[in-house]
């Protein structure tokens, strides 16, 4: 099984984060525009939070606030989960069960090299067992 430094080389895209100035509904108009669930918060060059949908639709939403109005410090999480990137796929998975999160920052020492879903551990995942079953199947055919 791979590691998250492995997932991350073949991952197409960046870090895509906001300050935790920014307000909650241009953190959402982010997300909608990348299709994604969260996004990092990032102050001065550091990791000092995470924003996730479940994070407006509990803090926001159901407390009467304005996405509008509100920054992004308000409803954030502080203190995230983070991982190293020696992790392998099924532990970051085990870990995001545990903690019930979806996304885990990756850092190297002091310095954040990526962000990881759970979408890209199943779909990882699940590509490995592809690549198993066809050994296996190309095994028995021999």
């Amino acid at each position: 099984m791979k590691t998250l430094k492995q997932l991350l080389q073949a991952k197409h895209y960046g870090i895509l984060s906001v300050t935790s100035d920014t307000k909650v509904f241009e953190a959402l108009e982010l997300m909608a525009k990348n299709n994604v669930g969260a996004l990092l918060v990032i102050d001065a060059g550091k990791l000092v939070g995470i924003i996730s949908e479940r994070d407006y639709a509990r803090k926001v939403i159901l407390k009467g606030k304005s996405s509008l109005d509100t920054p992004v410090r308000d409803i954030m999480t502080d203190k995230p989960t983070c991982v190293a990137p020696s992790r392998s796929v099924e532990e970051c998975m085990a870990l995001m069960t545990e903690k019930r999160v979806r996304h885990l920052p990756v850092m190297e020492g002091d310095k954040l090299i990526g962000v990881v879903s759970i979408g890209d551990l199943v779909k990882e995942t699940i590509s490995a067992q592809e690549f198993t079953i066809k050994q296996l199947e190309s095994y028995i055919h021999l």
